[in-house]
């Protein structure tokens, strides 16, 4: 988060010019020198978001904090602390969320953003918080989930779905519905605990909810289409229900939807992307994480799946499997440069 810098040099992947996976390269970059609040992080690991593409696309709007270095997501050792940054040491295995930056060999990120490791692997560390941060916001702090609600949640399959079918479990769901392409896709949803598990491809969602609720709908829906779902999202909330807008994967622009429904069935929805939330919000989220979910993704009671692990050598070929979303859960990357440090 940093953008102080020194004459020390770091290697980093950059992006020669807004465009295809093609446009990613080595370059060199100013190593960053962390400010009183920050770690300098050695980083081993980092994982892939879609934003990654967008950002490479030039097409994402990015928050002041970030420079033009891609990734958000990273585990490595605390290399140095700056003068208030009192909670880790040097040599201290940690995992966090910045605003950018971690396609690199070296971050600088605030304390506040950073957990132990513990007994978690590298790769598992810096796949988590993304995604988990993300569906807490939807599934928790906007969707206020009770336990014997019911919830729709779209884009099962990766990552964040993948997070907010277990913290809708946790919350006590009655049923889980999920979207998803594929049959893979839907086995996978199924084994992480969606109850009631739709191919969007064969199925209408819409019609699947409204059946199986008696025509009452769903307490909350979790949504990263946006537009092309935006008229059977409105149709399959129940009244006092909420709806949590994380992406749009789908478009941005909703033609020939019925808006009464909001009106008549009261309904909440609430846009929110992380990235551009204040430093001051992604503190609280990280403690609120700590306390409330990271407990139990440490006991092996939640499950994760990272589907690839590349090196970063091969940092076009992962960018190409985000892009075509024949994965499940998370793809993350290794900094073979840093690796010749203990895991």
């Amino acid at each position: 988060m940093s953008s102080s810098s020194s004459s020390a040099s770091m290697k980093a992947i950059l992006v020669k010019q807004p465009g295809s996976a093609d446009q990613l390269y080595f370059g060199q970059a100013d190593k960053p020198v962390p400010k009183s609040n920050e770690l300098l992080v050695k980083i081993h690991c980092f994982a892939l978001n879609r934003m990654d593409i967008v950002q490479r696309e030039g097409r994402y709007p990015l928050p002041p904090e970030a420079g033009p270095i891609l990734g958000v997501e990273f585990a490595g050792i605390v290399e140095s602390a700056g003068a208030s940054a009192l909670r880790f040491k040097p040599g201290d295995r940690v995992f966090g969320l910045a605003y950018g930056g971690a396609y690199a060999q070296y971050i600088a990120v605030d304390e506040g953003s950073v957990h132990l490791l513990g007994s978690l692997t590298m790769e598992m560390g810096s796949s988590l918080l993304e995604c988990w941060y993300t569906a807490y916001q939807a599934v928790n702090d906007i969707g206020n989930m009770k336990a014997g609600e019911d919830i729709l949640i779209h884009a099962a399959s990766g990552g964040v779905g993948t997070a907010a079918i277990q913290l809708a479990k946790l919350a006590g769901a009655r049923r889980i519905f999920v979207t998803a392409g594929s049959p893979e896709k839907i086995e996978y949803c199924r084994k992480v605990g969606a109850t009631h598990p739709i191919n969007y491809r064969e199925q209408s969602f819409k019609d699947v909810v409204l059946r199986e609720t008696d025509g009452r709908g769903v307490d909350i829906i979790c949504d990263y289409l946006l537009a092309s779902y935006f008229g059977d999202n409105i149709d399959s909330l129940a009244k006092d229900g909420r709806m949590s807008l994380q992406g749009a994967m789908g478009g941005s622009v909703a033609e020939h939807v019925n808006l009464l429904p909001i009106l008549f069935k009261r309904l909440h929805i609430e846009g929110s992307t992380l990235r551009s939330r204040s430093l001051e919000y992604q503190r609280r989220l990280s403690e609120a994480f700590s306390r409330n979910v990271l407990p139990h993704i440490e006991s092996g009671e939640m499950f994760w799946h990272i589907d690839r692990v590349f090196d970063w050598e091969d940092i076009q070929d992962a960018h190409r499997l985000m892009e075509a979303a024949s994965f499940t859960g998370k793809i993350v990357v290794r900094v073979t440069d840093n690796l010749s440090d203990p895991k």
